[in-house]
């Protein structure tokens, strides 16, 4: 009776381990599915064996990596910029009283950037202009039916930082490639 208890243990155990081992295997693809869909037209990456599919994620999150420490030192720059026109600023109205003290208007700025189907904005503008980045919201959305995926600001001095990521929508490529410039066009009319 002893070998046939220890043969329905060994037996139970190999199912644990299957079982366990076939649970890994559904929670594995589980992730690689929810990973590879986050990575830009990951339609077309399906049919690609899992090991290229995960070099292109690997790929894909260095480069937003590059394009984070990138726009992390533009915008330390614009920060070091907009001080040193302050400061540049209040030194020549100490020079002569005769010069307008007032810190001259930053013209609004904005960056543009095309990763496929999603579109990076970057605005700079003075606080009196932050009203440009709602109306670049609305044209975006009710214009040309772009999905807002991320939007935000941060406020230094004088100088509003706005960011904006929003998805396109499959259209013509003269429709899609105009809205650049549409945005471009918007923000250098406003003085």
């Amino acid at each position: 009776m002893e070998p046939s208890h220890s043969n329905t243990a060994q037996s139970r155990r190999s199912v644990d381990r299957k079982t366990i081992e076939k649970n890994r295997r559904m929670q594995m693809k589980s992730l690689y599915s929810e990973l590879i869909s986050l990575l830009p037209h990951h339609s077309s990456r399906e049919t690609s064996a899992l090991p290229d599919q995960l070099d292109e994620a690997a790929n894909y999150i260095k480069k937003l990596q590059v394009n984070v420490e990138k726009k992390r030192e533009r915008k330390r720059k614009l920060v070091a910029t907009t001080t040193f026109e302050k400061l540049n600023s209040a030194g020549s109205s100490l020079a002569s009283s005769s010069v307008d003290v007032s810190v001259p208007k930053r013209l609004p700025k904005i960056e543009i950037q095309e990763m496929g189907s999603i579109l990076h904005i970057f605005l700079v503008t003075s606080l009196e202009h932050k009203f440009m980045f709602g109306e670049i919201i609305r044209v975006l959305t009710e214009e040309l039916g772009a999905e807002i995926t991320h939007a935000g600001y941060s406020i230094v001095d004088d100088a509003v930082f706005h960011t904006l990521h929003c998805k396109v929508e499959e259209c013509d490529y003269g429709a899609r490639s105009q809205i650049p410039e549409r945005l471009e066009k918007f923000v250098n009319s406003v003085n």
